[in-house]
């Protein structure tokens, strides 16, 4: 088993890397303070290539594959994880339902932008009374003519309101199946549309720098050919892409977790106390090898579900495995870094302070640790 990254990969590791600490790095903490979207960095990510790593040149992306997107976003979350979710969810959950189940004419017109980088797509499934429970969706969307009327709310959607932002594409009832069963369907909302409204920015705990709102639809009409894929299989091609995007998610939180280790071993070099650097004490040096610990466990966990998703096997449970363990290895060790620098990293001008703050979401968003390991004990026949 070769764990050694091809020379294409490794390449694109090295100028992301380059990238984060080069342009990302200097000018992010302002950005987070004010809570400002970085529209300058994500159109330098968007010349990079970075938004259409894993789509085919035909439709204006690079032409590689869905792991080259995971190491991008782990050298950019061991920067700053607000700039990583923009890319993750414009690709993942913005473009990439497009790719999968757009027909010609749909990726046609959507996906050169958003693989630019240009554009941004949103992904509405989440609702403010449904969180986990993802099938309890009660967003309706019946049809008219030639139109879908949309009605309902989605909460918590990444990149739904910037000034580029194109399109969000929503889950919502359409019918029902035999046996009363909801019958849902995936509909691409275009920005601006007349009863589409994105709500206010929320005043986040962390990833302050990313975009995230509440949408509402009030008789929101869009053209009937916007259905994406096919009538009734709106939340089962979700569940695909969310499968897809928790090894993005894995990804981030190892970059996150190895980003504490970074800052952590820095200042253990540069922190003296009672007359010696800190790093000189075991304390010190058995947790930040916990720290290693976790971060390589956890990459090892996406590798291992990127390179079944790679294949075309079943991964699933892989997929939901390395989202468990990485976001668990964020979050513990944000706390051993902050711990490592005391009062300092309690001050947010110091990075392991916004990685603190942004540590928690991983253990929420797109699936939570409990859904993770509801996923795995289902993919073991329990």
């Amino acid at each position: 088993m070769d764990l050694e990254l091809s020379e294409e990969h490794a390449a694109l590791r090295a100028t992301v890397e380059d990238f984060a600490h080069k342009e990302v790095a200097p000018v992010i903490g302002e950005f987070y303070e004010r809570g400002e979207f970085p529209y300058d960095l994500v159109e330098k990510m968007g010349a990079m290539g970075l938004f259409g790593l894993p789509i085919a040149e035909e439709h204006g992306g690079m032409g590689g594959d869905y792991f080259a997107l995971c190491l991008a976003l782990e050298e950019l979350a061991r920067v700053d994880s607000s700039v990583a979710i923009t890319l993750e969810a414009g690709v993942s959950l913005g473009a990439m339902p497009i790719y999968r189940f757009g027909n010609d004419e749909q990726k046609a017109r959507w996906l050169p932008a958003l693989a630019a980088g240009e554009k941004l797509g949103a992904f509405g499934l989440t609702e403010p009374g449904g969180g986990s429970d993802a099938g309890a969706t009660r967003t309706t969307a019946r049809l008219e003519g030639d139109e879908w009327v949309i009605n309902g709310s989605k909460a918590f959607i990444t990149n739904s309101g910037t000034d580029i932002t194109s399109v969000v594409t929503v889950t919502a009832i359409t019918g029902e199946h035999d046996g009363g069963k909801k019958e849902i369907s995936a509909i691409m909302v275009p920005a601006g549309t007349p009863g589409f409204t994105v709500a206010e920015k929320y005043s986040k705990v962390g990833w302050n720098a990313s975009d995230t709102h509440e949408l509402f639809f009030d008789d929101c009409r869009v053209p009937a050919s916007n259905l994406l894929g096919e009538r009734g299989r709106g939340y089962a091609q979700f569940l695909s892409i969310l499968d897809e995007g928790r090894v993005a998610i894995a990804a981030l939180s190892v970059g996150l977790a190895q980003g504490c280790v970074d800052e952590s071993v820095r200042y253990a070099h540069e922190r003296e106390a009672f007359g010696n650097p800190i790093g000189s004490y075991q304390a010190i040096q058995f947790k930040i090898a916990d720290m290693e610990a976790r971060a390589h466990t956890a990459r090892l966990a996406y590798y291992a579900a990127a390179a079944k998703m790679l294949n075309g096997e079943p991964f699933k449970k892989e997929a939901a495995i390395a989202k468990l363990v990485s976001s668990n290895a964020a979050m513990d060790n944000a706390r051993d870094a902050t711990q490592i620098f005391g009062g300092y990293g309690f001050m947010n001008e110091y990075p392991v302070g916004r990685f603190y703050r942004d540590a928690k979401i991983l253990e929420i968003g797109e699936g939570t640790s409990e859904v993770q390991k509801m996923l795995i004990a289902r993919q073991l026949g329990l």
